[in-house]
């Protein structure tokens, strides 16, 4: 089994709707996002898949959360922005790719939105 990994960043700004404290109001984060992707066949170059394809690939979801405000996003109108939610989302899109085919598949995405605070997301065994 091959994993490869990007790492992508962008900038947005939320608010976590109906939270007991300060994240209930407008903040931003510089959100970090780690893409792990696994599969076991090789192209005719060696690779899963080329990182700059990767990278391509979720940077076109990216460019949808990049420098928005989250919680006017159609995905986040009901749904709080939350990592948690951001990091579900980002691995349901990134999942529909066609460049993720045969047994390439998304294994999980880590979500920072700072730092030392980072969630993630896969979906377990019964899909990988």
């Amino acid at each position: 089994m091959y994993e490869l990994t990007v790492i992508v960043e962008f900038e947005a700004a939320h608010r976590i709707v109906d939270y007991p404290g300060k994240c209930n109001r407008l903040h931003g984060h510089n959100w970090s996002v780690e893409v792990n992707v696994i599969g076991t066949k090789l192209n005719e170059l060696g690779m899963l898949i080329d990182f700059k394809e990767l990278k391509k690939e979720v940077n076109k979801i990216i460019e949808g959360l990049d420098h928005y405000y989250l919680n006017e996003l159609d995905a986040f109108k009901v749904t709080n922005p939350t990592a948690e939610n951001l990091a579900k989302y980002l691995y349901d899109e990134l999942a529909k790719s066609l460049l993720l085919s045969g047994d390439t598949c998304v294994k999980s995405i880590k979500i920072w939105e700072s730092p030392k605070s980072a969630v993630c997301y896969s979906r377990g065994k019964e899909n990988v």
